[in-house]
């Protein structure tokens, strides 16, 4: 499983607004500049954001975005599912996916139901106030 530069970029959004939440509304063009990501490619992050009510936007002179949750509130998982829809290790596992017809005897199943628990788990465990906590000055990140 891999996760997608919208579902990397979307935290790496949300830590950098939480690290500067107190300058009030933070404009796409600052966010850009200290992650080193298109303005562009994070209008279509923040759009699907805010349209799950994670960011709300203002417009107008001081306008930007900030959070509309507190960093302790906002799980990986959340952001994660926003942007990439499920976490599942296989398709039979995503939310409305058809039954498999092989499952009663596939060998594998429980395997992934497994793995799908642990991501699931450790994801709903870390929060964006728990990722500002670790690394550098909040403004270089590697991925």
């Amino acid at each position: 499983m891999l996760i997608s530069t919208k579902g990397r970029y979307a935290l790496r959004i949300l830590i950098d607004m939480a690290e500067h939440q107190t300058a009030g509304c933070i404009t796409l063009q600052e966010i850009a500049q200290r992650q080193d990501i298109s303005e562009k490619y994070l209008e279509s992050i923040v759009r699907e954001l805010v349209k799950k009510g994670i960011v709300a936007g203002q417009r107008g002179k001081g306008g930007g975005y900030r959070l509309c949750r507190s960093p302790e509130q906002i799980t990986a998982a959340e952001v994660l599912r926003i942007m990439e829809g499920s976490l599942a290790p296989v398709a039979c596992l995503t939310e409305g996916a058809a039954p498999c017809r092989k499952a009663a005897q596939c060998r594998t199943l429980d395997f992934w139901r497994g793995l799908r628990d642990v991501i699931d788990d450790y994801a709903r465990s870390c929060t964006i106030a728990d990722m500002m906590q670790t690394g550098g000055d909040g403004d270089d990140y590697i991925i």
